[in-house]
């Protein structure tokens, strides 16, 4: 029977990339925005005087902490200290809670978009019968359909190492019945007694 093997990393290295950002964007702002603790937020700001940015991104320059609040009273937003370590401190005028919002639905929108590929494994034999062979290749076949790479192994036992070119033989007849589907990423190689073949989808499935 095949067996599952363990998951690997997604070759859809973009869409991972972008998750992995955002989730250090939100980490980050979690950490160091938090109302209470950190003081970065409106009242909690401890710096005198901060370098205002506008919440359309243009420079308002240098004003008190109170000249600040007063501004981002008026336009019913937030300030939020977003270089705290910067001489003036740079402080952005924003609406916190949609903000956060916001880098939260960007999260969940690229775990959406990211796949994973998972590594399976089919178990054949050099001796295989016609039926154990069709049925071994249709779930093959499906979990290529389903974009997930394939590993073929073979174990030898016995005096079957005198003829592990029977097993490459099995091999490479599954992967030519696969290769609507995959290509073959590694060919058939011998570790010992067992002999393993990858197939990876083909990327326009």
């Amino acid at each position: 029977m095949y067996l599952a093997a363990k998951s690997v990393g997604s070759p859809f290295e973009p869409a991972l990339f972008l998750v992995s950002a955002i989730r250090q964007e939100v980490k980050l702002i979690n950490k160091n925005t938090d109302r209470r603790n950190q003081g970065l937020v409106n009242d909690d700001i401890r710096a005198r005087e901060v370098m205002v940015i506008g919440d359309g991104g243009e420079q308002l320059g240098v004003m008190t902490k109170r000249e600040a609040l007063e501004i981002a009273d008026e336009r019913q937003l937030d300030l939020v200290l977003v270089a705290p370590n910067a001489k003036p401190p740079v402080a952005k005028f924003m609406d916190y809670n949609k903000f956060k919002y916001d880098q939260q639905k960007k999260l969940r929108e690229a775990k959406k978009k990211q796949k994973i590929v998972s590594l399976k494994e089919i178990r054949l034999s050099p001796k295989i019968d016609t039926h154990d062979f069709e049925t071994k290749l249709r779930n093959g076949r499906k979990f290529l359909e389903k974009g997930d790479k394939l590993k073929i192994s073979i174990r030898f036992r016995g005096r079957e190492m005198a003829h592990t070119n029977l097993g490459r033989t099995v091999m490479l007849d599954f992967s030519k019945r696969c290769e609507d589907l995959a290509d073959i990423e590694s060919h058939p190689k011998q570790e010992g007694r067992t002999m393993i073949m990858t197939l990876t989808p083909k990327k326009d499935k």
